[in-house]
């Protein structure tokens, strides 16, 4: 059983991330990971049947950079808010330094004059690393309810 300290700051690390996500805050967002990670978006059916194939699939904190860059430099599109709303996690286990957690997650939209509208619902399945500077995330898989998504997938979930 995780105790009380630790899991308040696993809480703590969802928060802060769902904020730096809400809050555009992009060159934040690659902090939350260990240098070696994963960081996946699939639907749902695919993760059930174990297809690999993956809306986002990055390896590294480098390729998150990289899609921070993309990001903030690169990329075209329509532009809009995200809100990110994460549930509390479920703690599955804890083992050397490693806790595996699950949250649910919600991402809704708002494009300029505009409803607000569900862009992303599904759960976080985590492995997260007890490192010497916080808790990161090693493993970050995104798994979301629905076959279809929305226009293009730019911003993290």
């Amino acid at each position: 059983m995780i105790d009380p300290k630790t899991y308040v700051d696993l809480i703590q690390l969802y928060a802060n991330y769902a904020a730096v996500l809400s809050n555009a805050e992009w060159k934040k967002w690659p902090d939350f990971f260990t240098e070696t990670c994963i960081y996946m978006i699939q639907p749902r059916e695919n993760f059930e049947r174990n297809f690999p194939l993956a809306t986002l699939s990055f390896i590294s904190k480098k390729m998150l950079l990289d899609r921070v860059y993309g990001i903030e430099e690169t990329l075209f599109h329509d532009p809009y808010y995200q809100r990110n709303i994460t549930g509390l996690p479920l703690v599955k286990s804890e083992e050397a330094g490693l806790i595996v957690s699950e949250a649910n997650y919600t991402v809704f939209r708002t494009k300029l004059n505009q409803e607000t509208t569900v862009f992303n619902a599904g759960r976080y399945l985590d492995k997260v690393r007890l490192t010497p500077e916080g808790m990161k995330f090693e493993s970050k898989l995104c798994i979301y309810d629905s076959e279809m998504i929305p226009n293009s997938l730019i911003y993290p979930i």
